[in-house]
């Protein structure tokens, strides 16, 4: 017995089109590259969020992004309990609904005078119990630590790293991994004795911290990233990828051989970071994604 299946003329028609759709979603090449929101501060900084009601311009704007190639976001915005005035849930499910992840965070607590001279992190700890369940809601991966003053002293800095450790570990207990994000000063000493990165990570634990290299931020500190990653193996989980301006634009900072020695830092997700703009705000961070999406040393993924 033959039996006849009749699909409806509405599916027919969407199989018939299917292969063309596909085409067009494949017409570039699809990377795994997050984007740190700061990059778009100009537009964020305009909008009127709200708990349960999201401006419109927002979540337009995390669409256009995933059109561009994004397929993440990093925020910068963690204010108390909120991501740019949602809810946890509410920014998770207004990232995903717009096509991308939320991966990681930059948000910290520093210490106060008293705590940095005592060690006692007691109530630093506490404000990240909430921090850390309030990331955890929010399906983040990764919370880092965006920036740290160089101290006076490595008494002062010791204190900071094994603060870091204790928060580390209370990530790493929730799922979620801690890192710290560099800028130019921490290539300089400390007491002239030791370079601030180096002891930093010569004394944090790489079960509970890593870093997050920001590799302009290494140029301009007069460094390399690449010799980092030989020096320092497997502790850069994650990179911000900036340029002077939009990326591949000002020709400073060597790309090509940074993507290929990646696999040595142990990079696990590139994330793009525009600071300063020499065009408007949606086309340089698109400038920069298609340079990224082009560049035949930059692979689809890093996971």
């Amino acid at each position: 017995m033959k039996i006849k299946l009749f699909l409806p003329a509405v599916l027919l028609m969407a199989l018939a089109t299917f292969p063309e759709v596909n085409a067009q979603k494949n017409s570039k090449p699809e990377k795994d590259i997050a984007i740190q929101l700061y990059s778009v501060r100009d537009k964020l900084s305009g909008f009127h969020n709200a708990p349960g009601k999201a401006d419109p311009r927002y979540t337009q704007l995390l669409k256009e992004l995933s059109r561009m190639g994004y397929t993440a976001v990093e925020t910068a915005d963690y204010n108390n309990g909120r991501f740019y005035n949602r809810t946890p849930q509410e920014f998770k499910k207004d990232v995903e609904s717009a096509g991308m992840r939320v991966l990681s965070s930059h948000c910290t607590r520093s210490l106060t005078s008293d705590e940095l001279a005592s060690g006692d992190f007691t109530q630093a700890l506490k404000w990240w119990d909430k921090c850390i369940a309030d990331h955890k809601a929010a399906g983040m991966s990764y919370i880092v630590t965006p920036h740290l003053e160089r101290p006076k002293t490595l008494k002062d800095l010791k204190t900071y790293c094994d603060y870091y450790n204790e928060i580390g570990k209370k990530c790493k207990a929730s799922g979620i991994k801690y890192g710290y994000h560099n800028h130019a000063h921490e290539y300089r000493k400390v007491e002239d004795k030791a370079i601030m990165l180096d002891y930093m990570i010569e004394n944090t634990d790489p079960e509970y911290v890593f870093f997050e290299m920001d590799v302009y931020w290494t140029v301009i500190g007069d460094r390399s990233p690449v010799d980092y990653f030989n020096k320092y193996p497997g502790r850069f989980s994650l990179l911000h990828i900036k340029d002077h301006r939009e990326i591949g634009e000002s020709g400073m900072v060597g790309f090509d051989v940074i993507f290929k020695n990646a696999h040595t830092a142990g990079v696990q997700h590139i994330i793009v970071e525009v600071e300063n703009y020499s065009m408007p705000v949606e086309k340089s961070v698109k400038t920069s994604i298609d340079y990224l999406i082009s560049a035949p040393f930059v692979k689809s993924s890093y996971r």
